[in-house]
Formats: C-alpha cells, sequence, structure tokens
C-alpha cells in the first residue's frame, strides 16, 4: 500500500524546491559556521513547513504523521544531516511534549512562535554521567513557593547554544518508585543561572550546534512544569517512538541520497578504459546497496503506518531505527569506499554523509538499546 496521498506528494514537491533552492546551496557554509541560522527557521515558518501536525489555532496545519515523514525525508535530501538533526529536534523531538500534555496557557504562549520559527527548541535530557538511563538524571528541581529551582548540568543538547526553549528533564523527589522521581519543565533562554558552557566539537552534524549547558539554581515559575509532577519519565518514554522513528526515516532518506550518488560518481568516473559502473565487483555492491536501503524504507513505513495508527509499536520502532541507521552506516561506508579518495575529502556529500550518520546508531537509543528493547519484547521474563 502507498502510505503518501496526492496532498502529500503536493506538499514533498513545495519542500523539495525549497530545499534545493534555499538549503542545499548553503550548507558548506553553515557546516563551516557550525550553526542553522535562525532565518532559516523564520523563512519555514512563514510556510508553514514546522508546524504541520500542529492545531490550527495556533498556526499549523493540523496534518497527519504521514506529513512529517515527508519533512524528514525531504530534509535529509540536503547534503547535510545537521540541518536535517536541528529542525527535526524543533519539531518532533521536542516540541510535540508541549503540544500533546502542554496547558493551554503553555500552548498559546509557546507553540506560536514555535510554528512561525520565531522561537526556537533544544531537548536538554542527557547528562554527563547519564545517557541511556534516564531514571539515573541527577539534575534536581525543588519547589519553592511559587517556584521552581533547577540545578545540574545537561550535554548533548542539539540547539542548545542559539535555541530559545529548553525542555529540561530534572529529579524532583528522592523517594519512591525510581520511574516516578521526574518531572520535566519548559526553561526560556536567558533565564538566569542558565549558561551554556561550552559549544561541543563533534565528528558530524557540524550545522547543528550542540551544548552543555548548566543549570545554577534557575528558578522558572510554578507553571513551567511541563505535564505532571513525577510523571517526567513517563511523558519522556512516550516521546520515544517519534524520536526514534525520526531517526530511521532520516537515515533512509539521507541513504538514498548517498546511493544515488555514488551510482553518479559510477557513471561518471573511468578506470583502465571504462566506466567504473561496468565492473561488476563494484555493480554487486551496488545491487547490495540499494537492497539495503530498500529493506530499511518497508520496514520504517511499516512502523510509521503502526504509529500513525495508535497502534502498539515499540518492537517495531525499534527494529527500524536499529536496522535503518546501521544500514546507513553500511551505506556510508560502501559509498566512501568506491568514491575513491574524493570519498574522503571533507565536503565531499558522501564524506559528510559517513560522518553525519553515525551518530544515529547512539543517538535517540543506541544500537545496544534498540536489541535490548527487541529482545525483552520477544523474550519476557
Amino acid at each position: 500500500m502507498k502510505p503518501f496521498k496526492d496532498h502529500h506528494e503536493l506538499f514533498r514537491a513545495t519542500l523539495r524546491r525549497f530545499v534545493e533552492s534555499e538549503i542545499t546551496p548553503h550548507v558548506d557554509e553553515w557546516e563551516e559556521d557550525g550553526v542553522v541560522p535562525r532565518f532559516l527557521f523564520k523563512e519555514m515558518g512563514e510556510l508553514g513547513f514546522l508546524g504541520v501536525e500542529y492545531a490550527e489555532e495556533y498556526g499549523g496545519s493540523d496534518a497527519d504523521f504521514w506529513m512529517t515523514v515527508v519533512l524528514a525525508e525531504e530534509l535529509a535530501r540536503c547534503r547535510a544531516g545537521g540541518v536535517a538533526f536541528s529542525i527535526i529536534v524543533h519539531t518532533d523531538m521536542s516540541s510535540p511534549w508541549l503540544s500533546r500534555i502542554g496547558t493551554p496557557k503553555q500552548k498559546a504562549r509557546h507553540l506560536p512562535g514555535i510554528i512561525s520559527g520565531e522561537t526556537v527548541c533544544a531537548l536538554a535530557i542527557t547528562e554527563p554521567g547519564t545517557g541511556s538511563d534516564m531514571a539515573g538524571i541527577e539534575t534536581r528541581a525543588r519547589h519553592n513557593g511559587n517556584e521552581w529551582i533547577i540545578s545540574g548540568a545537561k550535554t548533548f543538547t542539539t540547539n542548545g547554544v542559539y535555541g530559545d526553549l529548553y525542555f529540561v528533564a530534572a529529579k524532583t523527589c528522592d523517594e519512591g518508585p525510581t520511574h516516578a522521581r521526574l518531572s520535566q519543565f519548559l526553561v526560556p533562554a536567558g533565564t538566569p543561572g542558565l549558561t551554556v558552557a561550552t559549544k561541543l566539537r563533534k565528528t558530524g552534524m557540524l550545522s547543528s550546534d550542540t551544548a552543555e549547558l548548566v543549570f545554577d539554581e534557575v528558578r522558572v515559575p510554578t507553571e513551567n512544569l511541563l505535564g505532571e509532577e513525577g510523571r517526567g519519565f513517563y511523558q519522556l518514554a512516550s516521546g520515544l517512538q517519534r524520536e526514534r522513528l525520526l531517526a530511521a526515516v532520516l537515515s533512509v532518506s539521507a541513504s538514498q541520497q548517498a546511493l544515488d550518488d555514488t551510482r553518479a560518481y559510477l557513471r561518471q568516473r573511468q578506470a583502465f578504459g571504462k566506466d567504473l559502473a561496468e565492473f561488476q565487483a563494484l555493480r554487486h555492491r551496488i545491487a547490495d546497496m540499494a537492497t539495503q536501503v530498500a529493506a530499511a524504507r518497508q520496514l520504517t513505513y511499516h512502523a510509521a503506518g503502526m504509529f500513525s495508527d495508535g497502534e502498539d509499536c515499540v518492537t517495531e520502532v525499534s527494529m527500524a531505527k536499529l536496522f535503518a541507521t546501521e544500514a546507513a552506516n553500511r551505506v556510508a561506508y560502501e559509498a566512501v569506499q568506491m568514491h575513491g579518495g574524493y570519498g574522503y575529502v571533507r565536503e565531499t556529500p558522501v564524506e559528510r554523509f559517513a560522518r553525519d550518520y553515525r551518530l544515529w546508531t547512539i543517538a535517540a537509543g543506541s544500537s545496544e538499546m534498540m536489541r535490548e528493547i527487541i529482545s525483552k519484547r520477544l523474550l519476557p521474563k
């Protein structure tokens, strides 16, 4: 069954033109600068690209999840994983919590700016000593009158240097069930005590700014609690399926782009008097790459269909995330190898792809975590 309808394809065509004219020509500059410029968020907001699933009353389009899949697929074609990453963190890895569990007052205050691109979102969960184990978070928030006071440190915060609104996870009690000790908070940039300690230098995703943050007695109003006190772990866990599914979608689309780039290169480059595309050894490797991408796409679309229909899809999403991100790394290895020395030169699209998409077997739940989730559901105790 074809998942995309006419309105999805119309949106795709519009977005593809925008990516080709307004993003791809500038990615080398943005990679060098280490930031996605704010005007890009505003331009995308004006065109309705940042609020596809959000309610019309806040400026969104109230569309379905397949429209978000189109958004991610087309962004991944820009040949800079960091650009796609920064935008998807804004649209699908942070702000959906506000849309889903925020109060009417919180939504009215923040969603219009998020959808218009005036407010850039960042997700502050991971800590220097805590990665996949969200229950081990040590950042603390204590209630004091009409305020919450937050202290701690976060790392690997995408959009953390230049973002405007941080979605922060913090421990709000030390007793009771471990998973009932976390809460979520909205913390605006510029709040006294919130400091960007370091802009991290990474192997890839260079255009996506990543920060280490320090919260030193950061005071926010009681109304900045997002969702229910003590329900932060469950709120965060409920958003992981979207996050992991989008990682798979980005990986499949970028892998297809790398495959297409490699096919074009093999047709152009000659050795021993004939095109590289005529060598059987390389043709067979292209066949393997194409098979990997096709399999990853079908597994991802299957999981996306279940997610869109509201079905229990933890196993399927974990499988899609595991397979698609690891397939991207296999495709990256082959793409660089078949480009020869040019595949090892900075700013060559496949070289950047290999660096950028190495992240996705780690971020949003590592491959090891995906295998553990899948195995637990297949072999319950």
